[in-house]
């Protein structure tokens, strides 16, 4: 479903303060598959999933989803086919407004109708049965205005946001690194259910190894701008945070280590 080709960008060219942020890197995700990134700051994490959705433009190197050559396709198409989640659960969602309606904005973002004519009782019912993924209850509050829920009710809302259009890929930048740990693990385990109910195809950056350990069919290190391991089946099964911490002899700090 994702093949990343060779990929280069190097920042600030040049200048004293040259940075390579990808330095070559080739990365493949199966259609289905779940796959976790993790790395120290600077690994080159976010800059991959900027040139995944085309936030970033590479100086060489392709992007294919689904066979497709979306390398130099510009990001707002490439939304069509690719869903991202923030780190920021206050960014996904307008506050000011119900649940019901930051799903119909979702869902018709390039659709010149209004929310009167657009709530229709199929459509609730719809946002009804996605929401219900998530066992969160928020199927419930479709009336709820947004800043009246939990940060972690409004990142699983964003979340359903993002995938209701049935994405080929879903991104997760992070997306529980803002919330507190009983929150984080809440937001994941909805996010598990979303993605299995749906089928999809994700590649999620977390600094949380055990998240990393716990979730996804797949780790993938990055350091440096390239993959630096990618540990799938019995190997992932059997890992554990001080074997992730020893075999990729990285340097850890409290964040890394999810405390």
């Amino acid at each position: 479903m994702l093949e990343i080709r060779s990929a280069r960008k190097l920042f600030y060219k040049g200048l004293p303060d040259e940075k390579i942020a990808l330095d070559g890197l080739d990365l493949k995700l199966a259609t289905g598959e779940f796959g976790v990134v993790i790395g120290s700051n600077g690994a080159g994490k976010s800059s991959m999933l900027n040139a995944i959705s085309g936030a970033l433009v590479l100086d060489s190197g392709k992007v294919l989803i689904n066979g497709d050559d979306v390398t130099d396709v510009p990001v707002h198409k490439r939304a069509r086919r690719i869903a991202r989640v923030f780190q920021d659960p206050m960014k996904g969602t307008a506050a000011s407004m119900t649940v019901a309606e930051n799903m119909l904005l979702a869902e018709l973002r390039s659709k010149n109708r209004t929310l009167r004519r657009g709530l229709n009782p199929k459509r609730l019912a719809h946002y009804r049965d996605r929401l219900s993924m998530l066992a969160l209850g928020l199927e419930n509050r479709l009336d709820t205005r947004v800043d009246l829920l939990s940060g972690g009710q409004r990142q699983s809302l964003s979340l359903i946001m993002a995938v209701d259009g049935d994405p080929e890929l879903l991104l997760l930048d992070e997306h529980t690194a803002a919330l507190d740990p009983r929150t984080a693990d809440i937001v994941m385990q909805a996010t598990v259910r979303a993605v299995e109910a749906l089928k999809l195809t994700t590649l999620m950056v977390t600094h949380n190894m055990q998240h990393a350990i716990d979730f996804g069919d797949s780790i993938i290190m990055l350091d440096a701008g390239k993959v630096k391991l990618d540990i799938k089946g019995e190997e992932k099964a059997r890992m554990t945070v001080p074997d992730l911490v020893g075999k990729f002899a990285v340097k850890t700090d409290r964040m890394l280590l999810g405390n």
